[in-house]
């Protein structure tokens, strides 16, 4: 098949972890024998001076990466702007193809102008993932215009999309409710792992533990980005819990985002900042090192449609504790691939880490039975096959026009 993916992140311009999600299913795709281009973008702030539009093929994928326009748009404060700037060039872009798409795979909200636009110009099918909604992002609120424009494009794509997926049943029916639409027509396909990548060399892992935990104190790593939702914060709450018991217990916390300095703050208030070390945007490498030479990975989500740091944390070997926030649930089976706790339970979360660090053989097993697993639920290759079917199975569709759709006064989940 000819399939024309749109995704507003591809490496190395990488926001989450939907990036990678795009990058993996493509080039599995096109290892398939497949026929992919994916319309993506240049690094936002850039221009067509610094950043003109390449158009190259890379890992057998054809990567059209486009030029930021002219206007002076940021992303962090014009979003809605930025974003329909962004479609704009994206449509451009993939009309000049000179090549014809059998389908259009659009990845989440930003892109929803041209996916749409594109697949109508086509006369093809427009797949859409969504890969998580606004309403979860802020426990079900919409109270802000800028939460309700992104909620109505979400729900927009939902509706005009010949045919949905999302990566967990979780989101499935999570999907349903927000946008109305039947549950039985979204297709769950959880997201992958390749896990060679996660292999580092002993003596890596040896220089990661000696810089995390030099004096050979248990070790905790969260990794992700730094948002309310990913529930760094009660982490940080439940640490002094966890060094009642366990004598100085470090937590290191790897990655960026908008509440850094806010969780600094809270490391502050629970008397435990020395024993907090914010590592900031890790590469890969040290990453997967850092990983290795970690206890435990804690994931303490309040919110997460699949949660593939945890996969990554499989792939490295390393015991998990985990929130049963959404696809997280489906990802981390309590006793079996790791341990779990209900999210924002901080007695919880204590006990759980507790538990991994009282009892390293049982972790063991834990983390041996979960790395195990990727190479059946897991599988890349898998996923793309079956993505492949959506594909073929999906039609072009009567789409009657769409009104506004109704925003909910108060929380949407109720």
């Amino acid at each position: 098949m000819r399939i024309l993916m749109l995704s507003w992140e591809y490496p190395p311009v990488v926001v989450g972890g939907l990036g990678r999600h795009v990058h993996a299913l493509a080039t599995q795709l096109a290892s398939q024998g497949h026929e992919v281009v994916v319309l993506c973008r240049q690094p936002s702030g850039s221009d067509a001076i610094t950043h003109p539009t390449t158009d190259l093929v890379s890992e057998g994928v054809r990567l059209v990466r486009v030029a930021e326009d002219p206007a002076h748009l940021v992303f962090e404060k014009d979003l809605v702007a930025w974003t329909l700037a962004m479609g704009h060039a994206m449509t451009r872009a993939g009309l000049a193809l000179n090549w014809r798409p059998d389908v259009v795979h659009a990845h989440d909200w930003l892109v929803t102008h041209p996916a749409v636009a594109l697949s109508e110009a086509y006369g093809v099918p427009l797949v859409a993932t969504i890969h998580a909604t606004e309403a979860g992002r802020h426990s079900g609120w919409l109270s802000h215009p800028l939460n309700q424009q992104v909620h109505s494009v979400e729900w927009w794509l939902a509706n005009r999309a010949d045919s949905l997926i999302t990566c967990s049943s979780a989101m499935r029916l999570e999907v349903a409710h927000l946008f109305e639409v039947d549950s039985s027509t979204i297709t769950v396909l959880h997201n992958g792992i390749e896990p060679h990548g996660w292999r580092v060399r002993p003596r890596d892992v040896a220089a990661a533990r000696k810089e995390y935990s030099p004096h050979g104190d248990p070790l905790l790593l969260f990794f992700g980005r730094l948002e309310w939702e990913k529930g760094v914060q009660d982490l940080i709450a439940a640490l002094p819990r966890v060094r009642r018991h366990h004598r100085g217990a470090r937590v290191v916390v790897a990655g960026d985002g908008s509440q850094k300095q806010w969780l600094t703050e809270q490391a502050r208030k629970h008397k435990v900042l020395r024993a907090v070390h914010f590592a900031g945007h890790l590469p890969d490498r040290s990453l997967a090192a850092l990983l290795s030479a970690a206890d435990a990975v804690v994931l303490p989500s309040k919110y997460e449609p699949f949660g593939i740091v945890a996969l990554e944390a499989a792939a490295a070997g390393t015991p998990l504790v985990a929130s049963t926030a959404g696809g997280l649930g489906e990802v981390v089976l309590d006793g079996e691939t790791g341990l779990s706790f209900a999210p924002g339970d901080i007695d919880g979360l204590a006990r759980a880490v507790r538990k991994v660090l009282s009892d390293r053989p049982a972790a063991l097993r834990r983390a041996k039975a979960a790395k195990a697993r990727l190479a059946t639920d897991f599988d890349w290759a898998k996923i793309a096959a079956d993505t492949a079917e959506v594909y073929a199975r999906a039609s072009v569709m009567e789409h009657p026009p769409l009104g506004r759709p109704k925003i909910a006064t108060g929380n949407a989940f109720i």
